[in-house]
């Protein structure tokens, strides 16, 4: 009975495990099929849903930060409007430039550059494309050194 038990929990373990992972690809593998690098998302991206028209929904288990060139934050919550290479009326990302945060508003792929360039109110940036070739672990504080989550 105690080994049934064992199985049982190991295989629970399992499954949650596999389930949580798949769903996080799903979000990253839809990051590409619109020409866009998987890792604009952080690992926490578990979740998303996506209308017709391109408007979308991201849920991360919770809020967390990802140091790139710059730190950015990620809410629970992420909004916008999806089509190849762009992401529009971005809500629930910020980007901390000159001691000051600043809500991303449009990331938009630049083929010819081979970089990402990203809108921040008045601020724009272009980044290697490179940068995002792999899903970023979170922080769950906004500093360089702060643990894993």
């Amino acid at each position: 009975m105690a080994i049934a038990l064992r199985f049982l929990s190991v295989a629970t373990f399992l499954f949650l495990l596999i389930s949580s992972a798949a769903a996080s690809s799903e979000v990253h593998d839809l990051l590409e099929k619109f020409g866009l690098p998987k890792g604009l998302l952080p690992h926490l991206a578990d979740n998303y849903s996506l209308a017709d028209d391109g408007s979308f929904e991201v849920r991360l288990e919770k809020p967390c930060y990802v140091q790139f060139t710059d730190l950015v934050s990620y809410a629970e919550t992420i909004t916008g409007h999806i089509s190849y290479g762009t992401i529009s009326e971005i809500q629930g990302i910020q980007v901390k430039k000159f001691f000051a945060w600043f809500s991303v508003t449009n990331i938009r792929a630049v083929e010819e550059s081979n970089s990402i360039e990203f809108n921040a109110g008045f601020l724009s940036e272009k980044l290697p494309w490179k940068v995002f070739e792999n899903v970023p672990n979170c922080r769950n504080k906004g500093l360089q050194k702060a643990s894993p989550i």
